[in-house]
């Protein structure tokens, strides 16, 4: 159908946007950025090969529990790594996000998700619940921050949270190491998480 397919190339589009912007974050200074933008590359990449609509491509039956190691692995490392911040749980909540899934179509290799009497399992539904907090809560985040010191007419405003030494408010660092792309980069993911979940 001409709806699904055009919202499945969407959806691609933008998994694989973000997977290349990820890919250029991890040419910043920053170790921490580099670790969590190659995880992220994996992810955005991973859920635009799987967005793919099987009217197009409809992948052979082992690619599916491919998909469960390689994010079982990764979910791994996300665990291994929520020791030194609590920031990597979400990478760990998307890692097995991503292995549900592919179980899921391991049942259903042709993405025809059965909408049966059964409602929405449990999982599924904690996965929604999960990435619809994380949707709007980084949203917020998100909206800019202009607040007047004082409270008076004519005080200028005070920077953002983060602002620094530099132009704008901002210390002097690369495109790639901002805070707020970072954020909209997992913001979008987590947007494709959601459209992805929802036929479940």
């Amino acid at each position: 159908m001409h709806g699904p397919a055009s919202s499945g190339w969407l959806l691609v589009a933008l998994c694989a946007a973000t997977g290349v912007y990820c890919l250029l974050r991890m040419r910043s200074g920053v170790e921490e950025q580099r670790s969590a933008a190659g995880g992220e590359a994996l992810m955005g990449f991973g859920m635009a090969a799987m967005a793919v609509p099987a009217a197009v491509f409809t992948p052979p039956a082992w690619v599916w529990p491919g998909y469960a190691v390689v994010f079982g692995a990764a979910g791994l490392r996300a665990l291994w790594a929520a020791r030194s911040g609590r920031h990597h749980l979400h990478h760990l909540v998307g890692a097995a996000a991503m292995v549900y899934m592919a179980v899921a179509m391991t049942g259903s290799p042709a993405h025809a998700h059965a909408h049966g009497t059964s409602g929405t399992p449990v999982l599924t539904g904690a996965l929604l619940l999960y990435f619809t907090g994380y949707v709007l809560l980084t949203g917020v985040r998100l909206i800019p921050v202009v607040a007047v010191a004082g409270g008076g007419a004519g005080v200028p405003p005070v920077p953002a949270p983060g602002g620094g030494p530099g132009a704008g408010g901002r210390a002097a660092t690369g495109w790639g190491d901002r805070p707020e792309l970072a954020r909209a980069c997992r913001l979008s993911m987590a947007i494709g998480m959601l459209a992805m979940l929802l036929p479940l």
